[in-house]
């Protein structure tokens, strides 16, 4: 336990290696998305692009979880048009939402577990599919995510758990 809870810090955006790190979840949120589209509907099952935003905001806090949040939408959508323009203001609000809870829940519990990440991704989810609801007017087309995105929740979770345990004893 003890090795685990030295990973779980905070990295300030003026340290130069949150910048490499934030580069290198960006691109694991750039590739994992390319290769979950070759499936039809791959994107909105698994939700692929908050994938590595909630790894990297628990293992180095909320600065780098928001700059992978924003920078991770935003190269898609500019490289390969996914997410849709239209589509970006909800995603940068979920990938925000996802680093904050689970920046806080690392540092505030110094660990990993599956309840807690249930926890991160269920109530960032609810509070982002919210929010969705309101921009368009649509609380069905809001919550969307829960209907069709069980899987992707359930890989942030699982897979979110593996990574970031792995992670821990690597770094």
């Amino acid at each position: 336990m003890k090795q685990e809870a030295t990973i779980f810090r905070t990295l300030s955006v003026s340290e130069g290696r949150t910048l490499l790190f934030a580069a290198i979840f960006t691109i694991g949120n750039i590739l994992l998305p390319q290769l979950c589209h070759l499936v039809p509907n791959g994107g909105q099952t698994w939700l692929p692009i908050y994938f590595f935003t909630l790894v990297g905001a628990w293992l180095y806090g909320w600065q780098l979880g928001l700059l992978v949040a924003f920078a991770s939408p935003l190269v898609n959508s500019l490289l390969f048009g996914m997410p849709a323009t239209a589509a970006l203001p909800a995603i940068l609000i979920k990938s925000s939402l996802l680093a904050l809870a689970a920046a806080w829940a690392a540092k505030r519990y110094h660990k990993v577990s599956i309840p807690l990440l249930l926890l991160v991704v269920l109530g960032s989810q609810i509070v982002g599919c919210l929010a969705e609801s309101l921009l368009i007017g649509s609380f069905v087309a809001g919550f969307q995510d829960f209907r069709i995105g069980i899987p992707g929740m359930l890989l942030q979770i699982i897979g979110g758990f593996i990574v970031i345990r792995w992670l821990a004893k690597k770094l």
